[in-house]
C-alpha cells in the first residue's frame, strides 16, 4: 500500500478528466476504505454498543440518555485541530503519527470499558466513554486531513464514497457482532474483541505513505490557530467566506430534520417495532450505502458543483413523500419506498458535501479547516434533535414535513453563490497558498544580494 502515487495527477483524457479506471483501481481507494472503517467504528461503539451494555446492566434510560453529552468532542474538535496541524510526532510523519497514536489509544480505551461495572462505577465509565469520544474525534481530524492530502480533486467524490460506505459498515461490528457475542461471552471479552478491530486502522496507518507537505505546514502556533481562518476569509473576502459557512449549515438542514424523529414518526403511524426494525431500518441501511456508492460513481464524471446541484435537488424531492406517508397510514410498501428514497438521497448528499468541504480546504491548514467545516455541519443535526419535537407537537407530522421541504430550499439557493453550475472545480485554498509562497519567494529573491 506504500505505492508512489502521492497526490499528483495522473495522465488525463482529452477533456482534462481521468478515466474511471485510473481513479478507481488505486491504493488510495483501499486506504480510504480501511481508514473509513477505522474512523467509524469508535462512533458506533458509543451509539450502539455502550447503550446496550448499560441497559443490560439495568442502568436507567435517563442516565443512558445523558451519555450522549460525552459526544461533545465531535462538535468541538476544531478547537484542538490546530495543534495536530502544528506539531509533528517523532514517528511516521505529521499525519500518520497522530493517526497511530489515536488508534492505539482507542483500542486500549474501548477494551478497558468492559472491565467496569455500570452498577458501581458509572462515574469512571463516563470518563472512559468521554476519552473514547475524544480520541475518536481526534482520529477523525487527522484522517480527514490525510484523505484530503492523499486525493487529487477529481478523486474526492469517489474516495469520499468509499470512505463513507466503510464508515457505515463498520457499525456492524459494535452494533451487530458485539451484541451477538454478548449472549455467549462476558462483556469484558466482548469489548476487547470489538476493540481489536481498531487493528484495521493501525495496520493501514503503518502501510500507507505519508503525504503531508512539511513546506506547507504551519511552523508557529499563530500560523496554526490564526492563519487558517485568515487564509479562508482572504480568498474571496469575508462575505464569500460567510456564504460558504452558511451553505454548509443549510445544505442538509431540511434532510436532517426530516430524519431526526424517524422512529417516533413510524410508531405514530402505527408500525410495530418489528416492522420498523425489519423494514424501515433495512431500507435505510441499504439505501444510504447505495446512495454513497452511486454518488461516488457519478462524480467520476460530474464536477463537485454539478453533483451538489443534482444531489441537493434529490434531497429536497425525497422529503416530499413523507408528506404522503403521514396521510397514507399503515403501508409497508410505502414505508420501504419512502425510507429508501430518503436515505438514498442522504448518501448522495453526504458524498457531494464532503467532497465540497475537502475542495474548500487548503492543504496548508487541512486539519483545522476540515475540522471546522465538519463541526459546522454537525450543528444542524443538534438543532434538529433539539427542536423538531416541539415543531411536531405544534403543527403535526404533515405540516412538519412541509416545513422540512421548505427548509431545504435556502441551501439550494446558496449554490448560486458558492458552487455555480457552470463553474469548474478548483481548489481556491491551495491556489491562494501557492500564490502567497510565490510572492514570498519573489520578495526574498529581490532582497538577496
Amino acid at each position: 500500500m506504500t505505492g508512489t502515487e502521492g497526490t499528483t495527477d495522473q495522465a488525463t483524457t482529452a477533456d482534462g478528466r481521468r478515466s474511471w479506471t485510473e481513479i478507481l483501481f488505486t491504493r488510495k481507494m483501499l486506504a480510504c476504505i480501511f481508514l473509513g472503517f477505522s474512523s467509524g467504528m469508535p462512533l458506533f461503539v458509543l451509539v450502539s454498543l455502550v447503550p446496550a451494555w448499560l441497559r443490560d446492566n439495568d442502568v436507567d434510560l435517563a442516565t443512558i440518555g445523558l451519555f450522549a453529552l460525552v459526544g461533545l468532542p465531535y462538535t468541538w474538535k476544531f478547537l484542538w485541530s490546530p495543534m495536530m496541524d502544528r506539531f509533528k510526532l517523532p514517528f511516521l510523519g505529521r499525519r500518520r503519527g497522530w493517526a497511530l497514536l489515536t488508534q492505539v489509544l482507542l483500542l486500549i480505551s474501548i477494551g478497558l470499558l468492559g472491565h467496569f461495572n455500570p452498577a458501581t462505577s458509572i462515574q469512571a465509565i463516563v470518563w472512559l466513554v468521554f476519552a473514547v469520544a475524544l480520541f475518536s474525534a481526534s482520529q477523525d481530524i487527522v484522517i480527514d486531513a490525510y484523505r484530503r492530502e492523499l486525493l487529487a480533486d477529481d478523486e474526492l467524490g469517489t474516495g469520499t464514497s468509499f470512505w463513507i460506505n466503510a464508515y457505515r459498515l463498520s457499525g456492524l461490528v459494535p452494533g451487530s457482532l458485539a451484541l451477538i457475542l454478548a449472549d455467549h461471552l462476558p462483556w469484558s471479552s466482548v469489548f476487547w474483541i470489538t476493540a481489536a478491530f481498531m487493528a484495521v486502522g493501525i495496520v493501514t496507518t503503518l502501510l500507507v505513505k505519508e503525504v503531508s507537505d512539511d513546506d506547507l505546514a504551519p511552523h508557529t502556533l499563530r500560523e496554526a490557530v490564526i492563519d487558517p481562518f485568515v487564509e479562508f476569509f482572504s480568498r474571496g473576502g469575508i462575505a464569500a467566506g460567510l456564504a460558504i459557512l452558511a451553505f454548509l449549515f443549510l445544505y442538509k438542514l431540511g434532510d436532517n430534520m426530516a430524519t431526526a424523529l424517524a422512529t417516533p414518526f413510524y410508531l405514530d403511524m402505527g408500525y410495530t417495532k418489528t416492522e420498523i426494525g425489519s423494514v424501515a431500518k433495512f431500507a435505510g441501511l441499504w439505501a444510504v450505502l447505495a446512495g454513497a456508492t452511486i454518488g461516488g460513481a457519478a462524480m467520476l464524471k460530474l464536477s463537485i458543483n454539478k453533483a451538489l446541484w443534482i444531489f441537493g435537488l434529490v434531497q429536497l424531492l425525497t422529503i416530499v413523500p413523507y408528506i404522503w406517508l403521514s396521510q397514507a397510514g399503515h403501508s409497508l410498501v410505502g414505508l420501504f419506498v419512502v425510507v429508501s428514497g430518503e436515505y438514498l438521497a442522504v448518501g448522495l448528499g453526504t458524498v457531494a458535501l464532503t467532497a465540497f468541504m475537502a475542495r474548500e480546504t487548503s492543504k496548508a491548514f487541512t486539519a483545522t479547516q476540515f475540522a471546522l467545516f465538519s463541526s459546522l455541519i454537525a450543528v444542524p443535526r443538534t438543532v434538529a434533535n433539539a427542536t423538531t419535537g416541539f415543531i411536531v407537537e405544534a403543527v403535526g407530522w404533515t405540516q412538519f414535513f412541509v416545513i422540512c421541504a421548505l427548509l431545504a430550499i435556502p441551501g439550494m439557493l446558496m449554490l448560486l453563490k458558492v458552487a455555480p453550475w457552470s463553474e469548474k472545480d478548483e481548489t481556491p485554498g491551495e491556489e491562494a497558498r501557492k500564490e502567497a509562497l510565490e510572492d514570498q519567494a519573489a520578495v526574498e529573491e529581490e532582497a538577496s544580494p
